[in-house]
């Protein structure tokens, strides 16, 4: 019956959790306030368990912080803002998939490292100011192939996105062939609005891994996860519309 009194022992059975969890969201506006009995006890109705479904429905695909603002923010009856933190977790949701994309792009279009140019004729090298052993490359040469400037190669190399080392006999900056990978992940990855510090995290990812082969489990393991949240947030959003629904008598 819809309005049959439950207990919070019975909210929390369904769902495995403590007693004094349920109070705790109750006390958190997660749950809208329960009646009380003429001896003081927690009534609860039907329609707080709906609301306690509903939050532990979206919390696998909006996270903890996010389900308690939903909830807190329909009992508060503030309809508009529940909506917008809907879209907000949509929308990070979006941008993770492009992030996702484009970092599988990037990947795709790197040269191996067994097939890294070879340099350029040391007299060349020596002509620009530059030296270098097989397989190595410079920041002159480094830059002219991704079509950027020094600068910012020097910038990059400041943010932790390439990490050359430093020529003993003349100070100049030498690219070796994963340094030539991560530069030109990072160019990918710049070009698709993406922050040096954003990019930073995943070229060390791509160092500790020993180059970008052994990150496609990885990046499969991230679409898995992503594909997940996605089904969380639709079985989030139908039991909060169920709770809604039943708040409003719809």
């Amino acid at each position: 019956m819809p309005g049959a009194r439950l207990r919070p022992v019975d909210l929390a059975r369904e769902h495995g959790l403590s007693t004094q969890a349920v109070r705790n969201y109750e006390q958190d506006g997660i749950l809208p306030p329960a009646g009380r009995t003429a001896s003081g006890y927690r009534a609860y109705t039907g329609l707080h368990a709906q609301a306690l479904r509903a939050f532990v429905a979206l919390v696998p695909g909006f996270g903890h912080q996010a389900a308690t603002a939903i909830m807190r923010a329909l009992n508060e009856g503030a309809s508009d803002e529940a909506l917008r933190l809907i879209d907000e977790g949509h929308a990070q949701l979006l941008d993770d998939r492009r992030t996702l994309q484009a970092v599988e792009q990037a990947l795709r279009t790197l040269v191996p490292a067994s097939h890294a140019p070879e340099p350029r004729h040391p007299e060349d090298a020596t002509a620009a100011g530059e030296t270098g052993e097989r397989g190595e490359t410079f920041i002159g040469p480094l830059a002219r192939r991704l079509g950027l400037r020094p600068a910012t190669l020097r910038k990059w190399e400041r943010a932790g996105l390439v990490r050359p080392r430093r020529d003993p006999r003349t100070g100049y900056r030498v690219y070796t062939a994963a340094d030539v990978r991560d530069a030109r992940l990072a160019h990918q990855l710049r070009r698709g609005g993406y922050l040096l510090e954003q990019i930073a995290p995943l070229l060390a990812q791509v160092r500790a891994a020993g180059g970008p082969e052994p990150l496609e489990s990885a990046l499969r393991d991230w679409r898995t996860r992503l594909s997940a949240r996605g089904r969380a947030m639709l079985r989030g959003a139908a039991e909060l519309d169920a709770y809604v629904s039943r708040r409003d008598g719809g």
